[in-house]
């Protein structure tokens, strides 16, 4: 039986708790071990992280890489810069003779033609980014002004988010203690049904749905610590009398 552990990554909060981009990176996953596993499998391990890629310090991708060096399964990722943005990391990962990674959406590349595409993709990324400067100095020279979405979107997409932030807090001690012992996400989402959880919307659970609470939990959990951190420092001890 082949043995496989996932990573998926977003590269912000936001992407986290709205839990498209995982979605996204699941579904590719599922399709590459249904399509392309080619015999029995299981996965021993699911890793999630919300960092940019082009940040060295990622440490469940650490934590990936070094279970699947300990148990030689398979590191599988839904594209290749989940693994990185950097060309570097992706050609030193390659000449580690201890760990074996598949990159789903390119199930039949070989080493040379991943290393290709980095190259071509950091490439490419760094002309995107210019190209994209560029545009803007130009438009603010022209008096053009730069903005985001309108007022009344940002505030319903406030409002969805903090709704679903909400619901996943309040599964927290539920799911995440199953999440850090290592069950999948597909063995959580049957506890939830088992024990008729419902979904935000009254259905019943899937991974995907699981790995999108996980997510947001995830993405919020830096943020409710700075919050704890202010409050302690304005707590004011009265003098004793």
């Amino acid at each position: 039986m082949i043995q496989y552990i996932t990573y998926r990554r977003v590269s912000s909060a936001e992407q986290g708790r709205s839990g498209l981009g995982l979605e996204a990176q699941s579904r590719d996953i599922d399709t590459y071990l249904k399509a392309f596993s080619g015999k029995p499998y299981k996965v021993i391990g699911e890793f999630l992280e919300i960092l940019s890629g082009a940040s060295d310090a990622r440490p469940e991708l650490f934590k990936a890489v070094a279970l699947a060096r300990k148990t030689k399964a398979i590191l599988l990722v839904s594209k290749l810069d989940r693994l990185s943005r950097k060309v570097s990391y992706i050609s030193a990962l390659m000449e580690d003779k201890t760990v074996q990674f598949k990159v789903a959406n390119l199930p039949q590349a070989s080493n040379f033609e991943l290393h290709l595409y980095a190259s071509l993709a950091e490439q490419e990324r760094a002309f995107i980014s210019e190209r994209t400067k560029a545009a803007l100095r130009e438009a603010q020279a022209r008096g053009v002004k730069l903005g985001g979405l309108r007022d009344s979107t940002m505030q319903r997409n406030k409002v969805r988010a903090a709704s679903a932030l909400s619901f996943a807090r309040s599964l927290e001690k539920i799911v995440m203690p199953k999440h850090k012992a290592g069950e999948s996400l597909k063995d959580i989402s049957v506890a939830l049904n088992d024990a008729d959880i419902k979904t935000v919307r009254g259905g019943v659970w899937t991974s995907m749905q699981v790995s999108r609470v996980i997510g947001r939990l995830q993405a919020d959990a830096p943020v409710r610590s700075r919050t704890v951190q202010v409050v302690i420092r304005k707590t004011v001890i009265a003098p004793v009398i």
